[in-house]
């Protein structure tokens, strides 16, 4: 018997960045279609909500998703479909619904509903299954939910949930002006792209016993059903936009790279076993189950990520991590001039820093001394490191080494002669390099001081020595007159 070919659909709406949790749904429907070479993930952009779909969002999932590795070029891919460009269909299977008496016209306003039930909590009373109401103004298209017995939802991922038709009021599938509700519109889409397997985020769940009994109305076999777990924060709230980061673009443009966020949002949910968690997306795919999905909240911590994240840059060939640090190197956020940025130092100092960085991001505070005219200035980092009766002969004695101009200007000899300087004065090597360090990169903290020191060159080290020493006896005398005064 041959298998029949899968298809997934993933269907956001254009209406803001890209959630991560949609980024781990995508996934999840990515994996399930590359397993098999007929396999299709369809790509459905619901695009009904005129007043908050914009074409950059449009745009912005594409993009996404092509970050994440879900491409347009993909054979498995199908798609982008537009929503709107169903509403025909919408219409005519609504029209289909009442002709068949699976659906009615409700002419009843919300304040009459409540009067008669005398409770603002319940739902819809059927007062209209039995009118005959014929299609007109302020009516309402519902559907007619079966009396007796519950709708079974065989969940691969929750198992058999069932909903009891008496829970289930006929609810609305159009409006009165024609326009169906999210409802009708999703199981027409489906119905018409031939998606026969639905994975999604739990919120849905409410939704799925009224779908599969749209999808049964319209004599079809409702798909596979999978509901995946909500995403939480640290403090186990679902994640959201207006309290959480949960842009994808976001970490996008921190410096996270695509593989590392691949593999940790796979893992949100569901493992690959074995306590295996750094692993290629390829490597997942063929170990991918719905059923091995775990129904709990998935924790998002960002701290883990930005773990994951580390270890892929440190994996990354070293012309590799050269080239993914270049938006941020020499593009119009670096913060210094184009012309500022030396390719062959940063390719110097690029292994130094490699070791160092979670996100390429912060490739940008660890070399910026080697191109801005001064060292970013850090009043944190000069007050702990600055202190006028220590950085003041320090520096004095380090200059005075440093400025020989028989001294070997490399990484080793350059230790050598501050951790002498610093020996002269009574310091270990920790608090002799701490006021050069600040002096020459603006920071207590960086890469490798010596190596930084030989390929930053003598002429600016030196200078910025002296800048350095010139600024501390100039607070000196000022807090002096201060006192005197």
């Amino acid at each position: 018997m041959t298998e029949t070919p899968i298809r997934v659909r993933f269907a956001p709406s254009p209406t803001g960045m890209f959630h991560v949790g949609g980024a781990r749904s995508a996934l999840f429907n990515w994996a399930l279609a590359l397993q098999q070479a007929d396999g299709r993930f369809v790509l459905r952009i619901e695009d009904t909500d005129a007043a908050r779909n914009r074409p950059e969002w449009t745009d912005g999932i594409i993009r996404a998703l092509a970050w994440l590795g879900i491409s347009a070029d993909d054979p498995h891919f199908e798609g982008p479909y537009f929503q709107s460009a169903y509403a025909g269909k919408h219409r005519e299977t609504a029209e289909r619904l009442y002709k068949d008496g699976r659906a009615y016209y409700c002419d009843c306003t919300r304040e009459q509903v409540q009067e008669r039930r005398g409770n603002p909590h319940l739902g819809y009373d059927g007062f209209c299954r039995d009118r005959g109401l014929e299609p007109g103004p302020g009516r309402a298209l519902r559907f007619r939910v079966p009396e007796g017995g519950p709708t079974v939802v065989d969940d691969r991922v929750r198992g058999r949930v069932e909903f009891e038709h008496s829970a289930i009021e006929d609810f609305v599938i159009a409006r009165a002006d024609g326009s169906p509700l999210f409802v009708l519109a999703n199981v027409v889409d489906d119905v018409e792209m031939g998606v026969n397997t639905v994975v999604r985020g739990e919120e849905h769940l409410s939704n799925t016993p009224k779908q599969q009994l749209l999808w049964e109305a319209l004599g079809r076999t409702a798909p596979v059903w999978a509901h995946l777990p909500v995403i939480v924060n640290e403090k186990r709230q679902k994640l959201s936009k207006r309290r959480d980061k949960v842009a994808l673009e976001s970490y996008q443009d921190e410096g996270f790279l695509a593989e590392a966020m691949v593999n940790y949002l796979m893992l949100l949910g569901w493992g690959p076993g074995e306590d295996r968690e750094i692993m290629p997306f390829a490597d997942m795919v063929p170990l991918f189950r719905l059923e091995d999905v775990n129904s709990s909240s998935a924790f998002f911590d960002e701290k883990k990520l930005r773990a994951f994240n580390g270890e892929y840059i440190r994996a990354l060939d070293p012309a590799e991590f050269v080239e993914r640090c270049r938006p941020w190197l020499t593009g119009e956020s670096a913060p210094w001039p184009a012309d500022h940025f030396d390719e062959a130092a940063f390719r110097a100092v690029a292994p130094l820093a490699q070791s160092r960085v979670a996100v390429l991001g912060e490739i940008v505070p660890n070399v910026d001394f080697l191109f801005l005219d001064e060292p970013a200035e850090d009043d944190r980092s000069w007050a702990k490191a600055m202190k006028p009766d220590t950085a003041v002969p320090m520096l004095e004695a380090a200059l005075e080494r440093l400025a020989d101009p028989a001294l070997e200007w490399a990484a080793e000899p350059l230790k050598a002669e501050v951790e002498a300087a610093g020996a002269g004065l009574g310091l270990k090597l920790g608090k002799a390099q701490a006021p050069v360090r600040v002096a020459v990169t603006g920071r207590t903290v960086g890469l490798p001081l010596f190596e930084s020191l030989e390929v930053l060159g003598r002429e600016r080290t030196l200078g910025r020595l002296r800048a350095a020493l010139e600024r501390l006896r100039a607070e000196a005398a000022g807090a002096e007159d201060a006192a005197q005064a």
